[in-house]
């Protein structure tokens, strides 16, 4: 299986091929400063640098067996990452962007992290807890950890939380009733918004920098979780909602776009596809 990390251009849907490689790499997030593009394989980190293109791995410490739930901070100084290494099931961390040893956030597992808050201060991602009845739903913590807080409830899973550049939503995908859309909920857990109403098997929202679109990934109706190696949709839709536009047909799935991989500027966002 081939790994090809690539970019969209939102406005011509043009595609840019950065890297191709026979190693699976998966999650690219773009670097707030435009330079770089993160991506994980085999449960370490590498950073892409678009100047100097070349995998060059991030040392994460003890953290060795990374999925692909990481990004890097606001201001570009620190990564958060999720790693089972020292718990046995995913906990949440935060490094320097340059590497280093991570220091634990979420003292409760699995936790796996999807969003930072615009300053910088807050994280947002899924939980599985006892108190939820064992399904996943989003949750958000402080920088130095702390008591989480449930935004979520009466959902059958959710996941992939990120927050609008102005702070006062989180969007995610929520599963009801067998229909996986995408919503958004204030950062209190109030005013719950149903953002997409179709037959696809919406996942992974991201709000653009510019706050004026969401880029999501898009199943066939029917598909069951976030599963990879299908045939998958590049969407964008207005932030306020309405219908999506399709970008992009391709291979992919799991790993194509699980974590915010816009360009600083709003114009471009990076993903994974493959080729068998």
């Amino acid at each position: 299986m081939k790994s090809i990390l690539a970019t969209i251009d939102v406005e011509t849907a043009t595609e840019t091929v950065l890297c191709e490689t026979e190693r699976h790499l998966e999650a690219p997030n773009w670097t707030p400063d435009g330079a770089a593009l993160i991506v994980n394989g085999g449960g370490r980190l590498y950073r892409f640098s678009l100047d100097d293109p070349g995998l060059v791995e991030i040392d994460t410490g003890f953290a060795t067996a990374l999925n692909n739930d990481h990004g890097p901070s606001p201001d570009g100084s620190m990564l958060a990452v999720s790693d089972a290494t020292e718990t046995g099931a995913s906990c949440i961390y935060t490094l320097p962007v340059t590497g280093g040893e991570p220091r634990r956030v979420t003292s409760l597992t699995p936790s796996y992290w999807h969003g930072w808050s615009p300053d910088g201060e807050t994280l947002a991602y899924v939980g599985k807890r006892p108190e939820t009845g064992g399904t996943f739903q989003v949750f958000t913590i402080g920088l130095d950890g702390g008591e989480e807080r449930q935004i979520t409830r009466e959902f059958d899973h959710c996941d992939g939380p990120d927050y609008t550049p102005d702070g006062k939503w989180i969007w995610f995908n929520g599963e009801r009733e067998g229909s996986v859309q995408l919503w958004r909920v204030q950062t209190d857990g109030s005013g719950l918004q149903q953002m997409t109403k179709d037959e696809q098997v919406n996942w992974f929202p991201h709000p653009s920098p510019d706050g004026k679109t969401v880029a999501y990934l898009a199943y066939e109706a029917g598909t069951t979780g976030h599963p990879a190696e299908r045939t998958v949709e590049l969407r964008l839709m207005p932030a306020e909602g309405g219908s999506p536009r399709i970008l992009l047909s391709l291979f992919g799935g799991q790993g194509t776009l699980n974590v915010p991989s816009w360009a600083p500027d709003s114009r471009r966002f990076a993903y994974m596809r493959y080729e068998v």
